[in-house]
């Protein structure tokens, strides 16, 4: 990054890109799988389900033949299950504690864009990353889901970047945040640690592939 250029703003996606989530989502799955008498799920099946925000993740853990009032009596369980055991084994990647503070240092503006809802998503970057990162967006009534672009579009103003655009860096893990980035006209930097493995990232042709966190930082400043 060039200090007589344009801020930069790096926004990053949560789930499998900043925070491996992967295993308190999957406890919540399955402990409402078991409550209702439905066969619990791998990891495996369960990593392969997350990207769409929770309601999509419960819509493809469930019997596909469930009534909507069923689902309807589910979700809230697994909603009420996750909001009490959000933090219970969820913790930054290898890193990316590291990363941000160097972005932050050398001027970057941080924000979090995800499909998860909003009380869980602030609870998130309070407790991991409330120093660092100053926008967290989530899933909230009037803005539409990724890979829709809004909620990309409201953290770049939330972080006063409308003018500069062309310094905005997303980062993701999934096809979900290439659709997105492709949406808003933003380059994606994808990460291979997270739920989506680096060829299939890589068939998606994103801009830019991060191995490890510094790699972020990397393109970042060579940009």
């Amino acid at each position: 990054m060039d200090a007589n250029q344009p801020k930069t703003g790096v926004v990053f996606d949560l789930d499998g890109t900043l925070l491996n989530t992967l295993q308190d989502l999957a406890d919540s799955v399955n402990a409402t799988l078991r409550q209702y008498g439905h066969a619990p799920r791998d990891l495996k099946e369960i990593k392969s389900f997350v990207g769409g925000g929770i309601k999509k993740l419960m819509q493809r853990a469930l019997p596909e033949d469930i009534s909507p009032d069923d689902f309807k009596e589910r979700f809230e369980y697994f909603c009420g299950h996750y909001r009490r055991n959000i933090k219970n084994k969820t913790r930054p990647y290898p890193g990316v504690l590291r990363a941000l503070r160097e972005l932050k240092k050398a001027g970057a503006a941080l924000a979090i864009v995800s499909n998860k809802f909003q009380e869980g998503v602030d609870a998130l970057r309070d407790h991991f990353f409330s120093n660092i990162i100053d926008v967290a967006i989530g899933n909230q009534e009037g803005i539409m889901p990724k890979p829709a672009p809004d909620s990309l579009y409201l953290a770049i103003h939330k972080l006063g970047l409308d003018a500069n655009k062309d310094r905005i860096f997303y980062v993701g893990d999934s096809e979900i945040d290439i659709l997105t980035s492709r949406a808003a006209g933003i380059p994606l930097i994808a990460v291979s640690w997270g739920f989506r493995t680096e060829s299939e990232l890589l068939a998606l042709n994103p801009e830019y592939m991060a191995a490890k966190p510094e790699d972020i930082v990397k393109i970042v400043r060579e940009d």
